[in-house]
């Protein structure tokens, strides 16, 4: 044991759960006797390195607060024994750790939970084991979904985080874990470093399932791919399952070009509809910044996200985050009257306006959804073809087509990505150097002659048919600036065509028919400021970022062979593709 002024510390505290299994956790304490609330993380990265101590929230400030605070490594994790499989785990191993908090002597029987990412993930999956004396929870830049949203989205599997996250974070991560647990031998050790840093090349390999690195030592990878379909296996673990047995305060917190963006606000929104009492239904909060994954973390203000830089606002340090949260404990756990439920339960960072904004629901009921219907004269292929963005159909052609040929994907360039920096960084960047390829088409409104704001859910609908038994489309919403023409992503999306309808049953296409396709862009929040264009890319890849569909109609991840594919994408009035901006009025 070892004393700070007014802060206690005790290490490696054992905490047996259920099934015998032992799980390890460090402690920082107010100095003295007394019962204090408690402020848990359990994460998989390590208790005692430093961001798990003191990035989302310092464990040294609640402590002097007023709070314990108690940081604990997942099952199977570091210090922790059994086997670590993701999610599976963490309802029963968070319920039993908070009970085990509950009963302790300086515990006053309060409880909250903090962290974001897979730390986010297991606070809304204990909260789904209903512990008595979890009151309140700040879940940041996680999801609602551990299939759609998180490894799969649109149906396409996301092979960069999941390889880059299986590889690096969870498995090379936990050498010590990996030789004590697994056997695993000193070449080994070797061979998954040089693995990690050939990620680039590794991202082309065929089949997926059969990419060697993680086999025997995170299983988890493969079993994933195993289940394609939101099946029974997802559905257990699915957070959006199970608002209704949901009963906690929540402060769910995510950033524009985050990942898991989509879950943190379908969270929120299931949570204030359908939690499992009125006191649930209406203490949820959403807190979204113009941050990248995990840009909610105080860091250095002054620092572009991505390529943009949207001013010394969106700083979440300018912000006061560790404030933000501890307001929300101090509220919730301490029961201190200090304002925050006259405050609108969303504050929201609007890009270009480039400033915070409070908002009483979501999506806004005053934002119009309006239909920008894309259109050409049958060569919108890449920045300098002909295609057209606007409110009324134009041009003559009801056609653009494109070869997709799995062999050239379009390559991702920023967007939300996690957790391999060798691609470029997530977040905002010039899309110009993409959109010249001919397998990209773009659909540009006219200059604009006012601002437009666009905030809220963001949906395109393609009439679009392919030679391929399936394939899958893209699209990404774009400010387009006007100097030199500065193409700036804001959101993107991916549908894979077997999953048009649903991801619980795949269904092939019959080559060179028209189907409709419906691609959730999430959300964003953006001012088009005048003189600048509203811009739409549709394409059919997006690599390494989602894996590439080959084409060929084969399993899910067992897929060697491909083809190219003929994409026809139609608009005219039958077969009227065209995106739903939610535009505010000014």
């Amino acid at each position: 044991m070892s004393d700070r002024p007014g802060v206690r510390f005790e290490s490696t505290i054992p905490i047996k759960m259920r099934d015998g299994i032992t799980l390890y956790s460090d402690l920082f304490m107010p100095k003295g006797n007394g019962k204090y609330p408690v402020l848990l993380e359990r994460t998989p990265y390590n208790r005692t390195a430093p961001f798990s101590r003191g990035l989302s929230l310092d464990s040294i400030t609640a402590a002097l607060s007023g709070y314990v605070v108690m940081i604990q490594d997942c099952r199977g994790r570091f210090e922790s024994e059994g086997e670590f499989h993701p999610f599976v785990n963490e309802i029963n191993d968070g319920h039993d750790t908070i009970e085990w908090i509950a009963n302790q002597d300086w515990c006053d029987g309060n409880v909250g939970m903090f962290g974001g990412s897979y730390v986010g993930a297991t606070q809304w999956l204990a909260a789904m084991s209903q512990p008595p004396a979890l009151k309140a929870i700040t879940p940041g830049i996680t999801a609602s979904n551990y299939h759609e949203g998180w490894t799969y989205q649109g149906g396409a599997f996301e092979l960069d985080f999941n390889l880059s996250w299986s590889l690096i974070h969870l498995v090379s991560a936990n050498y010590e874990n990996l030789v004590n647990n697994f056997g695993a031998s000193p070449d080994k050790i070797e061979e998954l470093t040089d693995m990690a840093d050939r990620l680039m090349d590794e991202y082309s390999h065929l089949s997926l399932k059969d990419w060697p690195a993680l086999k025997g030592i995170g299983d988890f990878y493969y079993r994933w791919l195993e289940h394609p379909e939101y099946d029974d296996y997802w559905k257990s673990i699915a957070i959006e399952e199970h608002h209704q047995n949901i009963d906690v305060a929540a402060l769910s917190i995510g950033g524009w070009f985050d990942i898991f963006m989509g879950g943190t606000i379908k969270n929120y929104v299931g949570m204030s509809k359908n939690g499992k009492t009125s006191n649930a239904r209406s203490n949820q909060k959403l807190l979204i910044g113009p941050w990248v994954h995990p840009g909610m973390l105080p860091g250095f203000p002054g620092v572009p996200v991505g390529e943009e830089y949207f001013g010394i606002r969106s700083y979440s340090g300018v912000i006061d985050m560790h404030g933000i949260l501890l307001k929300f404990f101090d509220h919730h756990l301490k029961g201190i009257q200090n304002g925050l439920s006259d405050e609108k339960p969303i504050n929201i960072f609007v890009m270009g306006e480039n400033a915070w904004r409070e908002e009483s629901e979501w999506p806004l009921s005053r934002a119009i959804n309006t239909n920008y219907y894309m259109s050409s004269n049958g060569n919108a292929n890449s920045r300098n073809g002909d295609g057209l963005l606007g409110t009324k159909q134009t041009g003559n052609s009801d056609t653009d087509t494109f070869i997709y040929d799995p062999q050239f994907p379009v390559p991702t360039k920023g967007g939300g990505l996690c957790c391999y920096d060798a691609l470029g960084g997530a977040g905002a960047f010039d899309q110009s150097d993409v959109e010249l390829r001919n397998d990209v088409l773009v659909f540009s409104t006219p200059v604009l002659d006012k601002d437009i704001e666009v905030t809220g859910p963001i949906t395109v609908k393609l009439y679009a048919s392919t030679s391929g038994k399936d394939t899958d489309f893209t699209a990404k919403l774009v400010d387009v600036y006007p100097e030199d023409e500065k193409a700036i992503n804001l959101t993107d999306s991916i549908i894979r065509a077997r999953y048009r309808n649903g991801m619980e049953k795949a269904e092939l296409l019959e080559p060179n028919k028209v189907y409709e396709y419906t691609i959730d862009l999430w959300s964003t929040s953006n001012v088009f400021k005048k003189g600048h264009k509203i811009r739409i890319d549709v394409s059919s890849s997006n690599f390494p970022r989602f894996d590439r569909n080959l084409n060929t109609g084969g399993p899910i991840g067992e897929e060697t062979d491909f083809i190219k594919a003929t994409q026809t994408i139609f608009h005219n009035d039958e077969f009227p593709s065209h995106v739903i901006l939610p535009m505010v009025p000014r």
